[in-house]
C-alpha cells in the first residue's frame, strides 16, 4: 500500500524574513511533516531525493530578506530553506536519473525533497572522493574559485595574489590555484587558527588577522611592497577601499562577495574608487551559475590534484538537520573553519 512509505521529513523553515542585523537561530524552526518516498503520480520529469549534505553558504543571508531584483530569489516564510546540497534519488520519473544516484545541486534544508526540475542538477560520477566534497571543492564553491581565478582575472605567472575570507569555501582554494599557477599569494582571515591554516595547510606565502590590524592600507603595503595585482574579493567595505589604494597597474578585482555587508541596514561607503582610473583597475562582479557549462574542465583539473595531494580541503561538519541554523548563522560570526556543510544523513 501506498500509505505504508510514508516516513517523516524534518525540515528547516524560515519563520519570517530578516532586513537587517544578524539572522537567529530563532529566525528559523525545525518542523516534522511527512513525505511519500514516490514521486507523486502524474508528476513527470521530477525526482525525490534524500538529502545527505548541505551547504552553508553566505549568500543565502541575501535570501532570508524580502528581496526584489536579485538573481536569487527569497526564502518564502513557512517554507523550508534552500541551497546547495548532495543527495541520493528515492525515486524518479526522469530518464536522466535512476534511484540510487547520487546528484549535488539546489535542494530543500529537509530530509527529503521533490525536485520538479531537475535538469539544473549535477550527477555526481566520481564516487573514489569524499561525498562531502561535492558541497564544496567539487561544487559550487570549487567551481566559484576556478571561475573566479582563472576566468575573470585571468592570471599571469608571478604575480602578487590578495585574497580575503582566505580560509573559508571558496577562499582557500583561490589560494591554492594561485600558488600552483606560480603566483605570490597572501590571505587574510579572522583568527590565529585560520592564519595558521594558511600558511600551513594551504601554502599561502604570507598571511594576516585582520581583527588585529588598526591600519589595513598599512597591512597590505607590509605584505605588498609593490603593490597587488590580482584581488579577490569576498568581504567589501574597509578591506575593499584599502586594496584600492594598494592595486598596481592593469591589477584585476574579482567580486565574489562582500560579506561584511549582508547584515548592514546601511551600506559601507567606498572612498578609493579613484585609484581603478591612473591604475586601470579592473573590477569585475559574477555569479558561479554564469560559469557551469565549464564545470566538466573544471573536474579534469581538479580530480587529478586531489589524488595527487596537491590540493587540500578543510571542511567543518555540523552533525544533524537541528544544527543547520547554528551552523549557517555561525558564518557570520567566523565560527566556521573552512567549508561549514550540515550532514543530514551518512547514507
Amino acid at each position: 500500500m501506498a500509505g505504508e512509505e510514508s516516513v517523516t521529513n524534518k525540515q528547516v523553515v524560515l519563520k519570517n524574513h530578516v532586513s537587517a542585523g544578524l539572522p537567529k537561530e530563532s529566525d528559523m524552526e525545525i518542523k516534522e511533516t511527512s513525505i511519500q518516498l514516490k514521486v507523486p503520480e502524474g508528476t513527470k520529469d521530477a525526482i525525490l531525493v534524500k538529502n545527505l549534505y548541505l551547504s552553508c553558504d553566505p549568500y543565502m543571508r541575501n535570501r532570508m530578506k524580502k528581496l526584489e531584483g536579485s538573481y536569487a530569489s527569497s526564502f518564502q516564510i513557512g517554507s523550508p530553506i534552500s541551497g546547495y546540497g548532495v543527495a541520493k534519488v528515492v525515486d524518479s520519473t526522469h530518464s536522466g536519473y535512476k534511484k540510487g544516484d547520487l546528484i549535488w545541486g539546489m535542494t530543500g534544508w529537509e530530509e527529503y525533497t521533490l525536485i520538479t526540475a531537475p535538469d539544473g542538477l549535477f550527477k555526481i560520477q566520481h564516487t573514489d572522493v569524499p561525498l562531502t566534497y561535492y558541497t564544496g571543492l567539487l561544487g559550487m564553491a570549487g567551481m566559484t574559485a576556478y571561475a573566479g581565478f582563472y576566468e575573470v582575472c585571468s592570471p599571469k605567472k608571478g604575480e602578487y595574489v590578495y585574497v580575503s575570507a582566505a580560509s573559508g569555501a571558496v577562499g582557500q582554494l583561490v589560494g591554492q590555484f594561485a600558488k600552483l599557477f606560480g603566483c605570490y599569494v597572501v590571505g587574510s582571515a579572522g583568527s590565529k587558527e585560520k592564519i595558521d591554516l594558511l600558511k600551513n595547510k594551504f601554502g599561502f606565502d604570507a598571511a594576516f588577522n585582520y581583527k588585529e590590524e588598526p591600519d589595513l592600507d598599512a597591512a597590505l603595503k607590509r605584505c605588498f611592497p609593490e603593490g597587488i595585482d590580482i584581488y579577490f574579493e569576498n568581504v567589501g567595505g574597509k578591506m575593499l577601499d584599502a586594496v584600492l589604494a594598494n592595486m598596481r597597474v592593469h591589477g584585476r578585482i574579482a567580486a565574489c562577495g562582500m560579506i561584511s555587508q549582508y547584515n548592514n541596514e546601511q551600506l559601507d561607503a567606498v572612498h578609493n574608487l579613484m585609484y581603478i582610473v591612473p591604475k586601470r583597475v579592473r573590477m569585475q562582479g559574477f555569479i558561479v551559475g554564469d560559469f557551469y557549462h565549464l564545470y566538466p574542465k573544471y573536474l579534469e583539473m581538479i580530480i587529478p590534484y586531489i589524488k595527487e595531494g596537491k590540493i587540500t580541503y578543510v571542511e567543518d561538519k555540523a552533525e544533524g538537520l537541528e544544527s543547520a541554523p547554528a551552523a549557517l548563522i555561525g558564518l557570520f560570526t567566523g565560527l566556521n573553519v573552512g567549508k561549514q556543510l550540515v550532514v543530514v544523513s551518512h547514507d
